[in-house]
């Protein structure tokens, strides 16, 4: 079964490094990211940084990139295609042995935050040997599979957190005034109030998480 996984790796093991040494409060985040050949990736990349002048600089002259283009100058970021050929290996890996996507990508405070599509489960295992084989720090902090229906997997809840939040929705929790109380849903449910309760509240905060909340400034939670 496919598997999600959100990972972090330090920007000192990965692309762009020099420009987070360079500057302060770079964040980078990927538009789009495609293979570019078997040893480069092509990033379409917003920026933004205290001194966008800087920024622009940092970026072209960073060893980790080639064929830097300036695609729009805003005044709150810039948007930048180019290629990442150095310490590139596992986004390599994961893309070209693996089948992955990235998903999602994004850095700030000196790490990336990576959300990575596997086709199977047993590439996620694969992925982690490939690191330890080759010293990089690619830490899983959250797996998770995607079912049958792809929006549990893409915002994180587990199989009882959606069917407990779907059910309550389609009995009218949510409408004011409720169709249902709780006590009705979870009758229905087959479970007691407290674990459908519990259920919501979990569900509730995994869709917060990965849909509303900011992304994260430093270390995943």
């Amino acid at each position: 079964m496919s598997t999600i996984v959100d990972a972090t790796i330090p920007t000192s093991q990965f692309a762009l490094d020099h420009t987070f040494e360079r500057l302060e409060n770079p964040e980078f985040e990927i538009v789009r990211l495609v293979e570019s050949g078997e040893d480069a990736v092509m990033p379409f990349l917003w920026a933004t940084a205290d001194d966008l002048d800087a920024l622009s600089d940092a970026v072209h002259e960073d060893p980790s990139t080639n064929n830097v283009e300036t695609i729009a100058e805003l005044d709150e970021g810039r948007l930048y295609r180019m290629e990442w050929t150095a310490q590139i290996q596992v986004v390599m890996y994961i893309l070209l042995e693996e089948s992955a996507t990235v998903v999602d990508a994004h850095a700030a405070n000196e790490a990336w935050y990576l959300k990575i599509l596997f086709p199977e489960h047993d590439s996620v295992s694969a992925t982690d040997e490939f690191c330890d084989e080759y010293d990089i720090d690619l830490q899983f902090e959250r797996i998770y599979q995607v079912s049958e229906n792809l929006r549990r997997g893409k915002f994180g809840l587990t199989e009882q957190q959606y069917e407990a939040v779907m059910t309550a929705f389609e009995r009218g929790y949510y409408q004011v005034p409720r169709g249902n109380e709780l006590a009705e849903v979870a009758d229905e449910r087959g479970v007691s109030h407290q674990a459908l309760s519990e259920q919501i509240r979990r569900g509730h905060r995994n869709l917060i998480e990965t849909a509303l909340a900011p992304r994260p400034k430093g270390k995943s939670d």
